[in-house]
């Protein structure tokens, strides 16, 4: 009679699938002048809460905005006067 051996293989190590990124999502502007206007009245409101000068990063977070949509208001704002431009930073005039 023969007697079979169990074979024991090492465990294998589980494989993880390599972790799939999402796309960032883009930001829709919708550009009218009734959009505009609003996203100006957000970086105007960020730029008084703070009394400082803001970088265009600082406004969006501030404001709770995109970038695209705060050099929208800048925009807006630089054409009535309302701001100015301080070292890369934009500031109330």
């Amino acid at each position: 009679m023969t007697e079979k051996k169990e074979v024991k293989s090492a465990p294998k190590a589980a494989k993880k699938a390599p972790a799939k990124k999402a796309p960032a999502k883009k930001s829709v502007v919708a550009i009218n002048a009734e959009n505009v206007g609003f996203k100006a009245g957000d970086v105007y409101n960020a730029l008084a809460a703070e009394a400082k000068a803001l970088t265009v990063a600082e406004i969006a977070k501030a404001a709770n905005i995109s970038t695209d949509e705060v050099y929208l208001g800048i925009g807006w704002l630089f054409k009535e006067g309302k701001v100015k431009g301080e070292n890369d930073k934009v500031a109330l005039a």
